[in-house]
């Protein structure tokens, strides 16, 4: 018997082609006490417990006690271990009034979602509240073969994307600087425990809360000290991060846009519009810093990955924007929420239909080498894509570093032919196999060894003798024959 506070949204285990309410749930807790073999044990240690439908109700925050096996967990895994309940969340304190009322929006966001057709009733609510429970399976299935998993479920751009509507409306209604950093740090809260708390969440959170002060303090548009301070700032808090693939990727999508994305928008050409240009070079500079770390978990190229992610892309703030503003209106006026989400399903249903035609186009999913060589071939194939779009883009400096590499190169062989000659001139041009050195051939009299080049010249250091060559100008003069035209006698 244990008893476990809550630490995470239950999530379903579904069996491949199951439907309707899933059976089985796992739920993330931290444990408090553990009873086995009559003794008590106060510790806290990570668990993940997998039970039946009633795990299905837990909520983030909240103590149950629960009853069933223990057993050790998987390998590279960041929990202590795997408890099957044998029952389901017995109560052992009262469930929190916020984790409660979340639980309660999320639960009434997708049974308003349901009037919807079936990709955007499973997809509206995941991309909003990050509940994926009525995500249709084929979708999922799409969506993970063109690389875009990431807009199935709440991610850092959605909070991105919240905050920036909140600071934008706050400096719309000429709100004081702290006063809009309070507003806006208060809605980025309450969207957070609205979704739970997940790692990418997390992390686009504590991003986002740095960068407010900094609003507030007068210092902003140093995305990547915000990043280093959030990384750090989870880390210290759940050093297990560390070791989560989730949190790995985001924070290197983070790392990319931050400097990478902006780099290619600047070598955008002017009469292309900055929208468009950032729409390339958002899901571009993302892809190619997490590209070598996907390829770990998935062995296998989306060809059209950066494709489908640009469609999408105009599609993704709409759809969090309208369905984040439907959430509270479901209490207050849930006519004005309805429509919303109409509005946002439409959003929605046109990210389900780019994943699912990407996804049937002719190898839209190619086999990738798996283990060290897939990263480090997906590494350089990031590299050569991050040239080539330079090359494209830049072309006259492309041709000035071609050129400047050949010149380079041209003096790196001349350095390396003359450095050869020296060589073999010192070793008197011969070297018989175990290092013995033939004796060089003495020069003919009158003959020496120009320095440095090989060259013969003439040597006037005789010793008094008289040479017969080379021989000297005759002072008589040659007679010359007259030579007859052609045809004459």
């Amino acid at each position: 018997m244990a008893v476990v506070e809550v630490a995470g949204n239950p999530r379903a285990l579904t069996a491949p082609g199951q439907a309707g309410t899933p059976e089985r749930w796992s739920v993330p807790v931290w444990t408090r006490e553990v009873s086995t073999g009559g003794v008590v044990l106060r510790t806290r240690a990570q668990l993940v417990v997998t039970g039946g439908g009633d795990w299905g109700t837990a909520v983030t925050g909240q103590l149950v006690r629960a009853t069933g096996k223990l057993r050790p967990p998987e390998q590279g895994t960041r929990e202590a271990g795997i408890l099957t309940a044998s029952s389901g969340p017995g109560p052992a304190t009262g469930v929190p009034i916020l984790e409660g009322s979340a639980k309660e929006l999320r639960e009434q966001f997708v049974a308003a979602s349901s009037f919807l057709a079936p990709d955007p009733r499973g997809l509206l609510p995941g991309m909003v509240t990050g509940d994926t429970t009525a995500l249709d399976e084929g979708l999922e299935t799409a969506m993970k073969a063109v690389g875009m998993t990431h807009l199935t479920a709440v991610s850092g751009a959605n909070c991105s994307l919240v905050l920036g509507a909140l600071l934008l409306a706050c400096r719309s209604l000429r709100l004081p600087r702290l006063a809009a950093a309070a507003l806006a740090g208060a809605g980025l809260w309450l969207f957070v425990l609205l979704v739970g708390p997940d790692a990418s969440v997390l992390r686009a959170a504590l991003m986002g809360a740095v960068a407010v002060v900094s609003l507030a303090s007068g210092r902003s548009g140093r995305g990547l000290s915000f990043l280093c301070l959030a990384v750090i700032g989870l880390l210290l808090t759940d050093p297990g991060l560390g070791s989560s693939f989730g949190f790995i990727l985001s924070v290197l999508a983070t790392l990319g846009i931050i400097v990478l994305g902006r780099r290619i928008i600047d070598w955008t050409p002017g009469f292309v519009p900055r929208w468009a240009a950032a729409a390339v070079a958002v899901p571009l500079s993302a892809q190619l810093l997490c590209g070598p770390v996907i390829v770990l978990l998935q062995p296998q190229f989306s060809t059209y990955s950066l494709l489908a992610n640009v469609i999408a892309s105009p599609l993704v703030a709409p759809v969090t924007l309208l369905g984040t503003a439907a959430v509270p209106l479901m209490v207050l006026a849930p006519w004005a929420a309805t429509a919303l989400i109409a509005v946002a399903g439409t959003f929605s249903a046109g990210v389900a239909a780019t994943a699912r035609f990407t996804s049937q186009l002719p190898g839209a999913s190619l086999p990738w080498p798996e283990g060290i060589h897939g990263l480090l071939t997906m590494l350089l194939l990031s590299v050569l894509t991050y040239g080539t779009v330079w090359a494209v883009a830049r072309p006259r400096q492309a041709c000035r570093l071609v050129l400047s590499c050949h010149r380079r190169l041209v003096s790196l062989i001349e350095v390396m032919e003359t450095w050869s000659v020296l060589t073999l001139h010192r070793h008197g041009f011969r070297q018989g196999p175990r290092s013995k050195r033939k004796p060089a051939r003495r020069p003919a009299p009158g003959l020496e060894r120009g320095a440095g080049r090989g060259r013969l010249g003439y040597s006037t250091n005789l010793s008094g003798r008289n040479p017969r060559w080379p021989l000297r100008r005759s002072e008589q003069p040659v007679p010359r024959h007259q030579t007859l035209p052609p045809g004459g006698t």
